[in-house]
């Protein structure tokens, strides 16, 4: 899952559930340019089905959105879904480069899910542990070989070169931290059938989970309690939200306890992050993705939490035409993968 150097020119690319969305940038000074963007919606049952058929017209959804975008260049950084990654922070000895190397290699076993023969294994660095003397902390990430495997195929076969295969969660961080805060974040990106979050502090995530709530949970919630078909469920709680003079607050009643659940996971969150790092106070929450357009979510997850929430932006740092800002305005919040890959460096 590294990024080979010096290709020059590439691409991020993000299947998503619903839709496939690629991003280019270029580099200016202390930040980014937009150079080119694609989106291309697509049926949940074929980014997640497995059959030949299902593979193709996932394909024909990628050239798609590739030809849509105008883009040239055939290097692509690829996201890897949370429901296929694990990501977690280890503890390790304070050793030279060359032991750790060594040490990651033959111990890793003990801190991913899975037989490391049957692994792709990526780790970094992350410094000198901010919570025990003569250690250091390191970012360890892992999927199945096979998985890992089966996108590289599909992807190269429509003529691409993948320089790089990231967990979605990694690239989320990117696009979403706030370079310059020393403060420990919560950082919250809802999906259509999951929600990736991540604490960040001094720079790097220092916890990563996948909680299987999404914007479909809550759906679901709407269609049982209000009685109405999906693609209406769906447009009450993107148009009102959790507003309790909007529909006689009927929306957020039908999804109250689902989403008491998914506060409920990022608070558990929020006290493990804290468990190991006692000295640290998660100071905010960003949202983003599906999180950041249901309207007074933040509210919400401010009063559940008892902590600031606030709307993130994965475009933060990055420069977008006017032009370009009203067409992706319906969807911006939906890129923090896809930018979070198209902000990869060699060093990165």
């Amino acid at each position: 899952m590294k990024l080979i150097k010096g290709l020059g020119d590439f691409f991020g690319l993000d299947i998503g559930t619903n839709a496939v969305r690629v991003v280019q940038l270029s580099r200016t000074g202390a930040g980014w340019s937009l150079v080119h963007y694609g989106y291309t919606p697509v049926d949940s049952k074929i980014t997640s089905g497995d059959s030949p058929e299902a593979r193709r017209r996932l394909g024909e959804a990628i050239m798609t959105a590739v030809g849509q975008a105008g883009i040239r260049t055939s290097n692509v950084a690829i996201g890897l879904p949370s429901n296929k990654t694990f990501s977690t922070v280890i503890d390790v000895p304070k050793v030279s480069e060359q032991e750790l190397k060594a040490m990651m290699k033959y111990q890793v076993d003990q801190y991913i899910p899975m037989s490391s023969d049957e692994a792709e294994v990526d780790w970094v660095l992350l410094g000198e542990s901010l919570h025990a003397q003569n250690q250091y902390e390191v970012l360890l990430t892992s999927t199945s070989k096979t998985y890992a495997e089966e996108r590289l195929e599909l992807v190269e076969g429509l003529g691409f070169n993948v320089i790089a295969e990231e967990p979605d969660a990694i690239a989320m961080v990117r696009s979403l931290s706030v370079t310059d805060s020393q403060d420990a974040r919560l950082i919250i990106d809802m999906g259509e059938n999951s929600t990736d979050l991540a604490v960040v502090y001094n720079g790097a995530p220092r916890l990563i989970r996948m909680i299987p709530t999404g914007l479909s949970s809550l759906v679901r919630a709407a269609v049982q309690n209000l009685n109405v078909q999906e693609d209406q469920a769906r447009q009450f709680i993107l148009k009102f939200g959790l507003a309790p003079d909007r529909l006689d607050g009927q929306v957020l009643r039908a999804i109250d306890s689902t989403l008491d659940n998914f506060s409920s996971e990022l608070i558990k969150s929020i006290k493990f992050f804290q468990t190991r790092y006692p000295n640290t106070a998660v100071s905010s929450i960003l949202l983003s993705g599906f999180g950041s357009v249901i309207p007074q979510l933040d509210s919400y997850v401010m009063n559940k939490a008892g902590i600031q929430s606030i709307v993130a932006d994965p475009w933060q740092r990055v420069q977008v035409s006017q032009s370009d800002q009203q067409q992706l305005a319906p969807i911006a919040s939906e890129f923090a993968i896809a930018v979070g890959l198209a902000q990869r460096s060699n060093a990165s």
